[in-house]
């Protein structure tokens, strides 16, 4: 079973009103252990009740946006340990999608499983030319279906997340699983600019637009994740 020490969740501010949340396990190409998703849950809690936070970035380190859930973490059969890592899952799924204030996926590499997952609960997603998308875990775990199918329609969810079929940033944006695609040297920059464009609103007017967005998910705050 891997382990994380330290912090794997870094915070920057690179501008008014944004802040960004950076996955760093790189040599593990960020993928989503139960520490670094009540990282992410804790960082987003604090965010919210900061007056002066109003958009929130979420990307990787390195050349991945995420590998998913960490694979060794399921090694592990005790039964404490399986529930402490599903309530560590739902806690962060519904952290990102219920957050109260817009969020921005600057997906800068791969995108697989859960880190497809945790790109489709963000609110805007942003893509680097380089990354791509696909759902592997269909194999072994149910796929998060609700919010893909709200992005992309019925058809393609459908397709997606039976096949998992990877797809490209241009077939990614095509589709509407992301608003733009710009160039890897380019992304922070092009999404630190978004950013900073939405938080020129009033945080409560942010808060207000998106609450109707989250009304209009009909996904219930205690739904588990592998019925999303």
């Amino acid at each position: 079973m891997s382990s994380d020490t330290g912090l794997v969740v870094a915070i920057d501010r690179p501008a008014d009103g944004v802040a960004v949340i950076t996955l760093n396990r790189p040599a593990r190409k960020n993928a989503s252990s139960i520490a670094l998703r009540d990282q992410v849950s804790d960082a987003l809690e604090s965010l919210a009740a900061d007056a002066g936070v109003r958009v929130v970035v979420i990307t990787g380190s390195g050349g991945t946006f995420s590998a998913g859930f960490d694979l060794g973490e399921f090694e592990h059969g005790d039964p404490d340990h399986v529930e402490r890592l599903w309530a560590s899952s739902d806690r962060f799924h519904h952290g990102v999608l219920r957050f109260p204030l817009p969020t921005i996926a600057a997906v800068n590499g791969a995108a697989i499983a859960g880190g497809f997952d945790l790109a489709v609960v963000t609110d805007i997603r942003v893509a680097a030319t380089s990354a791509w998308f696909s759902q592997p875990e269909r194999r072994w775990s149910d796929v998060v279906y609700r919010p893909l199918r709200e992005l992309v329609g019925g058809g393609a969810a459908r397709y997606l997340t039976l096949t998992g079929e990877r797809i490209d940033a241009a077939e990614a944006l095509r589709l509407g699983l992301v608003n733009a695609v710009v160039p890897d040297d380019m992304l922070m920059q092009h999404v630190t600019a978004l950013a900073t464009e939405v938080a020129s609103a009033p945080r409560d007017v942010l808060i207000r637009s998106k609450a109707m967005i989250i009304a209009a998910t009909d996904i219930p705050g205690d739904v588990r994740t592998l019925d999303l």
